[in-house]
């Protein structure tokens, strides 16, 4: 692996560790100030590693320049504080020397991220603000990976940003786990935002990328620090994890030699990952603790029956899952699938005049499972017509590639 690759899989997996770890010792107040020293950083190693050579600890690399550039900076700080209060001083002094007996170890590092997990989705911001923060601080999201998981444009999630940030400074919260009585609340709003993060990977919006596993191990890594604390670890979270297991038993088998999409049907069953079906299976049974149903239990009962051998009732059961999961939580996306799961269980008919009543017309998939119904009914002419519509909304290269695999068969 190059420069070019370890770099990015690094930032991916450790910016948001430094950001935790750097709120933990400096505070809340300025946390872009914790974004600039990590992002220099990385700057850092991108060119001292491009000239030397990359060291033998990457990972123990970032973290001694990030601890180093933190502590040039509380010095520079300290000086012109000097000339100030002298509680401003004394508070000066008391970060430098946090940051000098800083123990960069891995429960410190989990334990900050935990908490700023559970800040970022403080009730005080805006939900979609926390999602966004989340996202940017927890997951290292740029603005236009958070505007494409949020359905929003970049100018808006700058704003968001700069709010909550706002919010931070404003408030004096410290870096901790929200009280229980409180828990619940933020734990849904942290739970969308690991959804959104595995989503992202999974369905990457990315033009060079089909599927992102470095997002999604990120948001499943995420996930065991929920489950792994008694306060966090609740019926819904095992539901989440459930889900993410079992969609990345399937990474291996969902994308051919060339890098591009494969359908479902047409997936080698052989490359399921079957430790991660039945770590799904162990998650979701520990799921069926208390009382309330969540779309994390129906996503993840409909991930699981997509991971099991081509049994009768299969598509049934998705079909009725999806029913449930329609009421309690209706998406576009969801009503999609569902009318693919129709089209499996009562046939492409019936299915066609279910699509047809969505109306997702300026959604491509929406055009390429119709496409496909008119396929299985010989209909070449509608086909061809949704397979162009499709193609002209695809917006990666590698969507594009499939679709026009499927025109030139017409």
């Amino acid at each position: 692996m190059n420069n070019s690759e370890i770099i990015p899989n690094l930032f991916r997996t450790e910016y948001s560790k430094l950001i935790a770890v750097l709120c933990k010792v400096y505070g809340l107040q300025d946390i872009q100030f914790a974004e600039d020293i990590v992002a220099d950083t990385f700057l850092a190693a991108s060119e001292t590693w491009g000239k030397r050579g990359l060291p033998d600890n990457q990972v123990g690399w970032l973290y001694t320049v990030a601890k180093n550039k933190t502590k040039d900076y509380l010095r520079r700080n300290q000086l012109r504080v000097n000339k100030v209060e002298k509680d401003v001083k004394m508070e000066a002094n008391f970060s430098l020397n946090a940051v000098e007996n800083l123990e960069l170890n891995e429960g410190i590092i989990q334990d900050s991220q935990l908490k700023m997990l559970f800040t970022a989705c403080d009730p005080s911001i805006p939900k979609d603000a926390q999602i966004a923060l989340a996202l940017r601080v927890l997951c290292g999201f740029g603005i236009a990976e958070i505007a494409s998981a949020l359905l929003s444009n970049k100018e808006a999630i700058n704003k968001k940003l700069f709010r909550a940030k706002a919010k931070l400074r404003e408030s004096g919260m410290s870096l901790d786990l929200p009280p229980p009585r409180e828990l619940s609340e933020r734990l849904a709003a942290v739970l969308t935002t690991l959804y959104l993060l595995f989503n992202e990977g999974y369905y990457s919006s990315n033009p060079d990328f089909t599927l992102n596993k470095d997002m999604c191990l990120e948001a499943m890594r995420l996930n065991l620090l929920l489950v792994s604390n008694n306060l966090t670890r609740q019926p819904q979270v095992h539901a989440l994890l459930a889900l993410m297991c079992f969609h990345a038993s399937r990474f291996e088998a969902r994308i051919d030699g060339q890098g591009d999409f494969v359908l479902y049907d047409e997936q080698d069953s052989a490359l399921w990952n079957k430790e991660l079906m039945e770590k799904g299976d162990q998650y979701l049974n520990l799921a069926a603790a208390g009382e309330k149903l969540s779309k994390y239990h129906l996503e993840a009962a409909i991930a699981y029956w997509h991971t099991q051998p081509d049994k009768k009732e299969r598509w049934e059961s998705i079909l009725q899952l999806y029913n449930f999961l329609l009421q309690l939580d209706y998406s576009p996306i969801a009503a999609l699938n569902r009318t693919y799961a129709l089209s499996k269980a009562n046939g492409p008919k019936e299915a066609i005049a279910e699509a047809l009543k969505l109306q997702l017309d300026s959604h491509h998939l929406y055009h390429s499972l119709l496409a496909d119904l008119y396929h299985q009914i010989g209909n070449p002419v509608k086909r061809k017509k949704h397979l162009n519509s499709a193609l002209n909304l695809a917006k990666t290269n590698r969507e594009k590639s499939l679709i026009e695999k499927k025109l030139d068969s017409t």
